[in-house]
């Protein structure tokens, strides 16, 4: 199965981006400027909390 990566929408208009994939029971995240340095996986209920904790620190 291939991943495909988009531009994270907290990364805004910056060159300080993330790149997000939506995959059947998991994300990854990785780094744009650094894309052959990997990416974190996260199950469902993983990256429910990251947003969570994203969203309360942005407000």
């Amino acid at each position: 199965m291939t991943s495909e990566f988009r531009k994270s929408s907290y990364s805004g208009a910056t060159n300080n981006c993330v790149e997000v994939a939506d995959l059947p029971g998991e994300h990854l995240v990785r780094d744009t400027q650094n894309r052959d340095a990997g990416h974190l996986r996260f199950t469902g209920p993983e990256w429910t909390a990251a947003l969570g904790v994203i969203r309360a620190d942005q407000a």
